[in-house]
């Protein structure tokens, strides 16, 4: 292939795209040519990189193509009102909606804790089997406690934020196979109830409920909503809602799983705040617990404030439907 005479013959339409780009406002008969000529100059450029892969004219053409790809999309700006918008329907409205879920993993997960905590702390027997007399003394004398301060407090914050983060993207992600989410309840259930059995066995009950409670009414919620939610993106394509094909009743619930993914972020670092700073300080144990309290009760009040005056309004958090006018082409 003749590069030059190829260069000749398109240079005109490259021109004409090149300025439509940079167009801000564009009639409905410039976007239709804008459309046309970018189909075009995809072609352009696939040929030349098959037959004359010349590294300039690739350049050249490649940022073109990216550039009127941009112009029919349309590109997206960043603006605050947006990060409000997310923080009071977004994310309010979609764990609203999914509360039956995550309710109901919390109360089943809450019931079978505390049986089976109760179990542990009156079988000496079960405790031996499950740990050694070194591993016992050494978590009720100072393992528990010092768990919560042996470390740097801003260090052991983003420790917990981090491993936490994950575990509630585990449950979200791996929702659509059901049985990891109930893995992973069952592996923090399990780790909670040996732990306080033991504990209210040796008469430390009431330093165990003293340390979890601060941290732990926020943050095992926030690991109910990313299980709750996840279970409802398995059961979205097992059960697809009426007039739902499975593949659009999956999309739609996953689109949600991403919103309280990112709002999790947050609620995940609040409670890593509280683990850190609140629960190994000095402050007396009621005080303590009130604080965690009113983190949690400040939580659920958002949710169901925002989230169900959202939601009579229709809003369904869903952040594709949201953002399709900022992507459509500019006329």
């Amino acid at each position: 292939m003749d590069l030059d005479a190829y260069v000749a013959e398109h240079r005109g339409q490259w021109q004409r795209l090149e300025h439509l780009t940079r167009r801000r406002k564009l009639s409905a008969e410039e976007a239709d040519e804008l459309i046309a000529l970018y189909q075009r100059a995809t072609t352009h450029l696939s040929v030349v990189r098959s037959r004359t892969p010349d590294p300039v004219l690739l350049a050249r053409l490649s940022q073109l193509v990216l550039a009127a790809r941009a112009a029919i999309t349309g590109s997206h700006r960043f603006r605050w009102s947006e990060v409000g918008r997310f923080f009071t329907v977004s994310f309010p409205v979609t764990v609203y909606r999914a509360r039956a879920w995550w309710i109901t993993v919390g109360l089943a997960f809450t019931g079978v804790w505390l049986l089976l905590m109760a179990y542990v702390a009156g079988h000496p027997e079960t405790q031996r089997a499950l740990m050694s007399e070194g591993q016992i003394s050494s978590l009720v004398d100072h393992d528990f406690e010092n768990y919560y301060s042996e470390h740097p407090a801003q260090d052991f914050a983003f420790q917990v934020w981090t491993n936490n983060a994950w575990v509630a993207a585990l449950c979200l992600a791996s929702g659509v196979l059901v049985v990891p989410v109930f893995y992973m309840l069952w592996t923090n259930l399990l780790n909670l109830a040996v732990s306080g059995g033991v504990m209210i066995s040796h008469d430390r009950g009431e330093l165990f409920f003293g340390l979890l409670a601060p941290h732990g009414l926020l943050e095992l919620t926030a690991v109910f909503v990313a299980a709750g939610v996840g279970l409802r993106i398995g059961w979205s394509w097992i059960v697809p809602g009426p007039g739902l094909t499975r593949s659009r009743s999956l999309a739609e619930t996953t689109r949600a799983a991403m919103t309280v993914a990112v709002g999790l972020v947050v609620v995940l670092l609040v409670s890593a705040g509280v683990e850190a700073f609140v629960t190994p300080s000095g402050l007396p144990t009621v005080a303590r617990i009130l604080i965690g309290a009113g983190v949690w009760g400040g939580f659920l009040v958002y949710v169901f404030a925002f989230g169900s005056r959202a939601a009579a309004r229709g809003e369904t958090g869903d952040i594709v439907r949201e953002s399709r006018e900022e992507y459509a082409p500019t006329v």
